[in-house]
């Protein structure tokens, strides 16, 4: 891929005229920024509610947990390009209201956007890999030793034997960001515009 890349690049700078180079780099580096800065959202938000969502099924009172089941499942319900196209709206408004000025807020805004229709995925792969490891004596023997749970979830069961696939997930997640962008450029700029 990165070959590939390196290839493309090297042709347009050979070939293509200037101002043109100039602007299809532009789009490249911020495609590429919006895409990180989706995966490092995504992290946050997904590993936050994972572990949000795995303390709140434990307690005995089922109401907040049933509360954040239901919003999370409010935003799932929604289509991703539906979501974003509304997030886009809201944005529109904010730049013309001179609410947001920089052009670094507008990366920040749409990665923030993406990241909240991706971040689920991430939660429900952290819960299934909590719940595969309580259900082993490798979970039970840990908190006999006395190490406490929150070090057990994150260090043992996230860090140490999950990495492997929250690093694919996150892959994916960049892929998808990579997509989401494309898709909804796409549908703006032709499906969307007057001129």
């Amino acid at each position: 891929w990165i070959l590939g890349i390196g290839a493309l690049w090297a042709w347009d700078a050979a070939f293509l005229y200037r101002p043109a180079y100039l602007r299809l780099q532009a789009a490249f580096v911020n495609t590429m920024a919006g895409a990180t800065l989706t995966v490092l959202f995504t992290l946050v938000l997904g590993w936050s509610a994972g572990l949000v969502l795995d303390s709140l099924s434990r307690r005995s009172s089922r109401v907040p947990y049933l509360l954040l089941t239901f919003t999370l499942n409010l935003i799932r319900s929604l289509p991703q390009i539906v979501g974003i196209l509304i997030g886009y709206m809201l944005l529109t408004i904010f730049i013309e209201r001179d609410i947001v000025r920089s052009t670094y807020l507008h990366l920040v805004w749409t990665a923030l956007l993406i990241s909240v229709f991706t971040f689920l995925e991430l939660a429900d792969l952290l819960r299934e890999r909590i719940d595969q490891y309580r259900k082993t004596d490798f979970f039970n023997a840990m908190l006999c030793c006395g190490i406490p749970e929150r070090r057990i979830i994150n260090v043992d069961v996230l860090w140490k034997n999950s990495l492997a696939h929250i690093i694919q997930k996150l892959i994916a997640t960049f892929g998808m960001a990579i997509f989401l962008q494309c898709s909804i450029d796409f549908i703006i700029s032709v499906g969307l515009s007057m001129d």
